[in-house]
């Protein structure tokens, strides 16, 4: 599972305005079983480089699934309340 979270849902706020945050769910197998795996990354625009660009990546690792999706929610809710509340999945 993965979703882009901004705080705007507005086709007409500037680029440089805008800012993201991708939150994803992710499962991967190894040899002692499946990890589950909680990233969040941040974007907004960098008149440097001249883009958006991605930055501060937090990963969680999990054995257990209900324990990687507890995390994802407790992340999701943070970032609602900085006003992060639009998704792309809602789409």
């Amino acid at each position: 599972m993965q979703e882009i979270l901004s705080n705007t849902v507005d086709p007409e706020v500037p680029l440089r305005e805008l800012e993201f945050f991708e939150l994803s769910l992710l499962d991967t197998t190894n040899e002692l079983r499946t990890r589950y795996c909680v990233r969040q990354s941040h974007a907004q625009w960098s008149d440097v480089d001249g883009q958006v660009m991605w930055d501060q990546e937090e990963v969680d690792h999990f054995w257990i699934f209900a324990e990687a999706k507890n995390r994802y929610a407790e992340r999701r809710l943070a970032l609602a309340e900085r006003g992060f509340i639009y998704s792309d999945m809602d789409i």
